[in-house]
């Protein structure tokens, strides 16, 4: 649990890294919106690639490789960022960052997964509250310390995760799966698993509009004539401490209700609070909206990996990892999208961030669909588990 935590933190001051470097990177390199759309692509791309590599890699190397290599990864790119030429070196470094967070995603959510499967659900929001933990750090530390100076926030972030590498390769994992469980050979054709591709569809949805809020919260509200220092105020006090708040309690919450209930009707107030933020008319209000946003958001994504999980319990962190790439896919397709109705000029941002609402709206029907797939899947399981001892393969 340490480790796993301890890497979600790390993927948490990861998180808001483009978002909160964006205003200062743009300054520097003379960047467009429309570039800064294709540098956050491109980090989602780099994620993608990670998640649909890890989920196999750990299921037949076990999870310490994938922490492993993820944290080499994240050590190169933060390394290297400092000493970008210009906005393609930007995108270089930050799709490396990306595959690193990428796999230390997947390896981190599918141990907890492991270790809490009697409360898949409620154990992962408990380690994602690390992950909020560290988006609240990032952003407070690059206003209040380095002042949105990308060398610093980046040589910091390296070191500490150049520590969590050195803690991870001496700390006890477990071991690969059997052959015979991790084998995907014996997996039916994706195509007969309508449930998985409704919980990725969620998922896709869910990142896209997170990742969009730490992105592009802070130019947003900086071109709505909030300074730059309270904009990154606000995603780290704001959203960052939302979402901390949101799975926090929520890890009480889904000891009684049921991941499918409380991810719906998080999904709902989702898209009343991210509407509303959008149309805050002055920093008082956008501190609230944006602190109520994040608390929404917060129990979504450990609910939506706990159902995973608990639908998929064999080879877990390849059914983990297919759902997490759909996740990056939505943050690629988001971040491509909004670059694209902002313009180059960004002004069109607010109708492009109206993406959010829209989306966790289809949340909310997605999240109605697939209830009677999971019943279906929670009975074939307990038919499984509870057959006589010769008739169990």
């Amino acid at each position: 649990m340490i480790a796993a935590s301890t890497a979600l933190f790390l993927y948490g001051t990861i998180a808001p890294m483009l978002g909160t470097l964006l205003p200062d990177l743009s300054t520097r390199f003379h960047m467009t919106p429309e570039e800064n759309g294709r540098i956050a692509a491109v980090q989602a791309l780099g994620l993608v690639l990670a998640s649909m590599l890890a989920g196999p890699l750990i299921d037949h190397r076990g999870k310490k490789t994938g922490f492993l290599c993820g944290m080499i990864l994240i050590v190169v790119s933060l390394l290297a960022l400092p000493n970008a030429t210009g906005w393609k070196t930007v995108a270089a470094s930050m799709f490396i960052l990306g595959m690193g967070g990428g796999t230390i995603v997947t390896a981190a959510n599918t141990l907890v997964s492991d270790i809490g499967e009697d409360k898949r659900a409620s154990m992962l929001s408990f380690a994602n509250v690390f992950f909020g933990l560290g988006g609240l750090v990032t952003p407070l530390i690059a206003a209040n310390v380095f002042h949105g100076n990308a060398i610093g926030l980046s040589y910091l972030i390296a070191a500490l995760a150049l520590a969590m590498l050195i803690m991870d390769a001496t700390t006890p994992m477990p071991p690969p799966a059997p052959p015979a469980a991790s084998d995907l050979s014996q997996t039916r054709p994706l195509q007969d698993k309508p449930l998985l591709f409704l919980l990725s569809l969620f998922v896709f949805l869910y990142v896209a509009c997170e990742v969009a809020f730490w992105n592009w919260l802070s130019k947003y509200l900086i071109s709505e004539g909030i300074s730059k220092s309270l904009a990154l105020n606000i995603l780290a006090l704001g959203f960052a401490s939302g979402i901390l708040v949101g799975r926090l309690i929520s890890f009480r919450i889904l000891m009684k209700f049921s991941a499918v209930s409380v991810s719906l009707v998080c999904s709902g107030l989702m898209m009343i609070t991210t509407y509303w933020t959008l149309h805050a008319a002055n920093p008082t209000l956008a501190w609230l909206s944006v602190f109520a946003a994040g608390a929404a958001m917060g129990p979504i994504y450990p609910s939506a990996i706990g159902i995973v999980g608990d639908a998929f319990p064999q080879r877990s962190a390849t059914y983990i990892g297919i759902a997490i790439t759909s996740g990056w896919l939505g943050v690629a397709a988001s971040s491509w999208l909004i670059g694209r109705i902002a313009g180059s000029n960004g002004n069109h941002l607010r109708l492009a961030l109206m993406m959010l609402p829209v989306f966790s709206a289809a949340m909310m029907v997605i999240n109605l669909g697939m209830r009677p797939m999971l019943a279906k899947a929670r009975a074939r399981k307990r038919i499984v588990y509870d057959a006589p001892a010769q008739h169990v393969t």
